[in-house]
């Protein structure tokens, strides 16, 4: 596999108008093709304000982002094509079904109707939707509408995949169905960014990782190694190690 550089995030600073203070100062980090990479830090941190910078849906106040396939830098231009993003709300149509909201949402990146179909099938298939593909979403468990979201940020087979929170709300034989899709999703190639509050779920998925606080990297690599170095016997005892105790707005 692959693992080079994916996706190197230069002195990110973010200041909203308005603000006293930035929500982001002088983040760097440097992402491989091979990485699922955890973006981990309390609330208010600055992850969905990274992530965001990330996708494209703000800009940085200073800083830079490069993203790279296979050690080709993509133009800003090509990037939408590059890139899928799973918010932690629901994107989607609630009185469409899974098979409406991906044939409109995946018309959007120019695929064929014969690759847009194929893909469709693949992908109510192997996120257990077959029974539910034409009915409502509205009627939908909060698991299967989690579902129906990724879905929707994987139909055109992105390089690099954004999830914020994509498990959230979901029952247990869900949350683990969906971790183990991503995992062949990894595997096949795609690189994964995500961040979450699930310290063990974060623990099991993902091979490197960033902590973040105040708008800081606090520490990033290797999830092992930060562990041994820290002395911290699991994910989340590292997190507190490092980001504290007290309580978070």
């Amino acid at each position: 596999m692959y693992t080079g550089t994916s996706i190197e995030i230069e002195n990110i600073t973010k200041r909203y108008k308005s603000a006293q203070e930035d929500s982001l100062r002088d983040v760097n980090l440097n992402i491989n093709e091979s990485d699922v990479f955890g973006l981990l830090g309390p609330n208010g941190a600055g992850k969905t304000t990274l992530i965001s910078i990330l996708c494209g849906i703000i800009p940085p106040t200073f800083g830079q982002v490069r993203y790279y396939i296979r050690g080709r830098e993509i133009p800003e231009k090509e990037r939408r094509n590059c890139v899928g993003f799973v918010p932690q709300e629901y994107a989607f149509y609630q009185e469409l079904s899974p098979r409406q909201n991906l044939d409109y949402f995946g018309a959007m990146y120019n695929l064929s109707k014969s690759e847009l179909s194929s893909r469709i099938d693949e992908l109510i298939e192997s996120l257990g939707l077959t029974k539910a593909a034409d009915k409502k979403v509205e009627t939908f468990s909060g698991g299967m509408k989690r579902r129906v979201n990724l879905a929707i940020g994987l139909i055109h087979k992105p390089s690099i995949l954004f999830l914020d929170e994509p498990t959230v709300g979901v029952d247990v034989q869900s949350k683990n169905a969906i971790i183990k899709y991503l995992q062949e999703v990894n595997r096949a190639g795609t690189t994964i960014v995500y961040t979450s509050h699930h310290m063990s779920e974060a623990e099991e998925f993902c091979n490197r990782i960033a902590l973040i606080d105040h708008g800081k990297v606090v520490v990033q690599g290797e999830l092992q190694d930060l562990m041994v170095e820290n002395e911290s016997s699991s994910l989340q005892s590292l997190f507190i190690k490092l980001t504290g105790e007290e309580y978070r707005d």
